[in-house]
């Protein structure tokens, strides 16, 4: 936890169980997500305007520096099995969020879906660096 009153991004972990058990990613460097809503607004005839936002889901993503195959091989039986008629269950994940009163909040992301949107390039001495996109239909504190 930090000493502020504010977050940063250490005060942040999340546990990722895919349709195979934990994934296990190495070397986070990042995770952002994102609220999905459809935009509705009226016009009403007297000239006011109402507006809603209605939940579609959240998105985001990790970036990792590449430090195991656990993302590619979870890609990996996911893509094999759905060759093979099968069609891989929905994740979950946690986030946890150490507060700067002390206590942590938790959020849980239900039916997520994963993939390997860059598996890393490959140069001489440089890291490889990648990044795991997800979609979680719902989003909801514990």
């Amino acid at each position: 936890m930090s000493g502020n009153t504010f977050s940063v991004g250490r005060d942040c972990q999340v546990v990722v169980l895919g349709p195979y058990g934990r994934i296990d990613l190495s070397h986070v460097t990042g995770f952002e997500s994102r609220q999905l809503t459809a935009s509705v607004r009226v016009d009403r005839i007297d000239g006011s305007h109402l507006g809603a936002e209605l939940p579609k889901g959240w998105e985001g993503q990790f970036d990792l520096e590449r430090g195991s195959s656990a993302a590619e091989d979870f890609i990996a039986q996911v893509e094999a099995d759905f060759y093979a008629g099968k069609l891989a269950a929905n994740g979950t994940m946690y986030q946890y969020i150490s507060e700067s009163d002390g206590s942590t909040s938790t959020y849980q992301f239900s039916a997520v879906v994963f993939k390997l949107s860059q598996a890393g390039a490959w140069r001489g001495d440089a890291s490889v660096k990648q990044r795991l996109e997800f979609f979680a239909a719902t989003r909801q504190r514990l």
